[in-house]
């Protein structure tokens, strides 16, 4: 696996960057990412300001090598996220569910390289013109929030490269070497892989959570809460209260209250936790370390390719 305009772009050997997944994205999987040649993120949308600056610290303690922060921009305390990140003197930025205009700038001005997560080709548009260095092309396949057009990876990432010059990294539904490859074919520059890393022995999500990503099936998560915010979750017991509402808006807010994706994800309440996880968590089959899942994908990509030339 070669470096690339997105290997230049962070500074890594392999064009892998691991998703920035609330509850499972802290120091320990960011670094432990960062060590084996991809790019790790901090997952700021589950952090309080100084718990986020923790994380931070904690990370360049464990790894000489680029990371950066996940920040979701309709996070409420935006402003103390992006006031830490500078202090800190962090280089690199995704961000995502916001308007990238909105901070864009700020961070450029002070020497940060800023990625935005889009699910579509319009918002891909909106994200350049913004003056993002890339673009995350996310499909709905992905876990966690996601996009109101439920278009696939497949789909989605021809019709972002179609429409962009910068670098473009593809995102959802990828576990394996030969996916990266397919994504390559497609026209990304790199994938960003989520569900394979909040499974891995480094993940801060409870074990609880990553064992039952292992005991996922084909079939056994659903793009839900599509009246107030897409959220690929685990179909379970508070899954089907969901279903039960009616989607009426008052009914799921009052479900979903405060803390659900914590007390599930974080705490590993299994019947009463929303459980966000991709479609590819029916491909997943053991919790394995950072860098064994590297060697795997890695292998596998080598296999790929040579698939491919034998063709």
């Amino acid at each position: 696996m070669k470096g690339n305009s997105i290997c230049e772009l962070f500074g890594v050997r392999y064009p892998i960057i691991q998703g920035g997944m609330v509850w499972c994205s802290g120091w320990e999987l960011a670094s432990a990412v960062s060590n084996a040649g991809g790019l790790g993120l901090i997952g700021a949308g589950s952090m309080y300001p100084d718990v986020l600056r923790g994380h931070i610290q904690k990370c360049k303690s464990a790894t000489n090598k680029p990371f950066g922060v996940n920040l979701p921009l309709l996070y409420p305390d935006i402003d103390q996220h992006i006031q830490i990140i500078l202090e800190e003197k962090i280089k690199i930025v995704f961000t995502s569910a916001g308007n990238p205009k909105t901070w864009t700038k700020i961070l450029k001005d002070n020497n940060v390289t800023v990625v935005h997560v889009v699910s579509s080709s319009y918002f891909a548009l909106k994200a350049s013109g913004a003056g993002v260095d890339a673009i995350v092309a996310e499909g709905f396949e992905a876990g966690g929030h996601n996009g109101r057009e439920e278009t696939t990876t497949l789909c989605l990432v021809p019709m972002v490269r179609k429409v962009i010059n910068i670098p473009l990294i593809a995102a959802g539904g990828i576990a394996s070497g030969e996916a990266i490859v397919s994504m390559v074919a497609l026209g990304a520059d790199a994938v960003q892989i989520g569900s394979l890393f909040a499974a891995s022995k480094e993940s801060s999500a409870h074990i609880d959570f990553k064992q039952k990503i292992i005991d996922t099936q084909e079939g056994g998560t659903q793009l839900s809460l599509k009246q107030l915010a897409p959220v690929r979750l685990i179909k379970n017991e508070f899954y089907e209260q969901i279903q039960a509402s009616g989607q009426d808006k008052e009914v799921l807010k009052i479900l979903l209250g405060k803390g659900r994706a914590k007390k599930g994800m974080f705490e590993g309440d299994m019947t009463e936790g929303e459980l966000e996880i991709g479609q590819v968590s029916g491909m997943i089959d053991e919790i394995k370390d950072v860098k064994q899942i590297f060697n795997t994908l890695i292998e596998e990509y080598e296999k790929g390719q040579q698939n491919i030339l034998d063709l």
